[in-house]
């Protein structure tokens, strides 16, 4: 026997009107970055950035391979010592074979300043910290190296003592060799001789430096005034329009039947748009060749002091990046470790209202969140690296770039072409957005390298 009273709801709602939302993706972020970025519209599809003349620099930095669990130089690595620029590779690999293993503790003593420097040190796997005594007789931390990072060049190039003491501060690897070793390639290869005596009688201009402008200043006498000119690179790097693009297929079935209250072909378009502009950011920062973790000059890299992110670290970051900055941008993960490191120093960061969202920021500076920020190893455990930048053209600093116009463009640089119906009533669209970024001045951006993220802490 049936007991129902009234009109059931499941019955009801067949003659309701069901409110729907528009279709809702999981792999849609806040996307900060292309939103704090200034965009320049370039007009014919590529961008050269001008610049002074600077001395030749390289990415200071010598990889490393292991060779059945042992490390080894890759030898054309070894081109970032200037004089080594143009050997050729029979050497190198003569050099990087010469390559001995070392293996040190924390809180070992790697080199003492005063001593005479006849190794060169490749740091292999680990952190260093190399130290001074300041004038009055305090201890004063130079910098901190990591994986792939040396030890001193001068020093070694000039056998002269080494000017600071350098203190492991975690277990690692170095790789080492001998003067003795660069002295027989000399003896034997002219060219690398010739390369190394106009390394050594250099004018103390630090690679990466800008060659000067002569001035004269000064209100007494009538001194002669030096004449000079302001030189340019003779090969400005130019920046080509890079792209993320897909072929969106839509049946005209479904456009044409099921097509209200949404519109089908706008829902999927918009969908497909968040994921370029997805793929587009993720490759604004880590591309090989113009993505601006990849992008980072030697003298801008700044490695985690005690792996978790600390109020000092990004203080550090500050003084490279120093005129404006901008923003820092970090993986969720970075920035949630850097907020238990303050936590745990009593100096809680400020929360700067910006893009709609509560953000943490640091002297005035907000952290932007993006999960696309690379991580080295397992995501719970691993290192990730936080990125400083200054932005705007005129503060020379990093611009996005994107094509001024393009055929059937639907937001500015990407474009929806239609490329028709097929036999099977199949219409497609050519889906593709344009894009590239620039780093105009090369102090507008540095980087914190291998920052921890897996350290918490017992406030109980």
């Amino acid at each position: 026997m049936n007991d129902q009273t009234s009109l059931s709801p499941d019955a009801a709602r067949q003659l309701a009107t069901t409110t729907k939302t528009s279709p809702q993706m999981r792999g849609i972020t806040p996307r900060y970055l292309l939103r704090a970025l200034p965009w320049v519209d370039v007009e014919a599809g590529v961008f050269r950035v001008n610049r002074r003349r600077t001395y030749v620099l390289g990415d200071d930095r010598i990889s490393i391979h292991h060779d059945g669990g042992s490390p080894r130089v890759i030898p054309g690595d070894l081109r970032e010592l200037p004089y080594l620029r143009d050997a050729d590779d029979a050497l190198l690999s003569e050099l990087a074979g010469s390559f001995t293993e070392v293996s040190f503790e924390a809180g070992q003593m790697l080199a003492q300043d005063g001593d005479a420097h006849d190794k060169l040190w490749v740091i292999a796997q680990g952190r260093a910290e190399k130290r001074v005594s300041g004038r009055y007789g305090e201890d004063a931390v130079l910098e901190v190296i990591g994986d792939g990072q040396f030890f001193d060049l001068d020093a070694w190039t000039r056998s002269e003592p080494l000017p600071y003491r350098v203190r492991a501060l975690t277990p690692g690897v170095a790789l080492c060799v001998e003067r003795s070793v660069l002295d027989g390639l000399c003896e034997r290869n002219t060219a690398v001789r010739g390369a190394m005596d106009a390394y050594l009688s250099a004018d103390g201009m630090p690679p990466g430096a800008e060659v000067p402008v002569d001035l004269s200043s000064g209100h007494i006498g009538e001194p002669d005034l030096p004449a000079t000119f302001v030189d340019y690179e003779d090969t400005p790097r130019e920046y080509h329009m890079s792209l993320a693009q897909t072929v969106l297929r839509v049946h005209t079935r479904v456009s044409d039947l099921y097509n209200g209250p949404i519109d089908q072909i706008r829902a999927q378009s918009n969908l497909t748009a968040h994921a370029l502009r997805e793929r587009q950011e993720a490759s604004l920062l880590n591309h090989p060749e113009f993505g601006l973790f990849n992008n980072v000059a030697p003298g801008q890299r700044v490695q985690a002091r005690t792996g978790s992110p600390t109020p000092d670290d990004l203080d550090e970051l500050l003084t490279r990046v120093w005129k404006q900055p901008g923003f820092f941008l970090a993986h969720p993960r970075a920035i949630a470790a850097f907020g238990r490191e303050c936590t745990r120093r009593g100096v809680p960061p400020v929360i700067d209202n910006r893009f709609g969202s509560p953000l943490l920021s640091w002297r005035g500076v907000p952290l932007l969140p993006s999960d696309k920020v690379r991580f080295s190893g397992n995501a719970g455990i691993g290192t990730t690296e936080i990125l400083l930048m200054r932005v705007g053209e005129a503060e020379q600093g990093v611009v996005g770039l994107r094509p001024a116009k393009v055929e059937d463009e639907v937001e500015p640089g990407l474009s929806m072409r239609n490329m028709g119906v097929d036999q099977k009533g199949v219409t497609s669209y050519l889906m593709t957005a344009y894009f590239n970024t620039a780093v105009l001045v090369e102090d507008a951006v540095a980087v914190l390298q291998n920052v921890e993220v897996s350290n918490y802490y017992d406030y109980s």
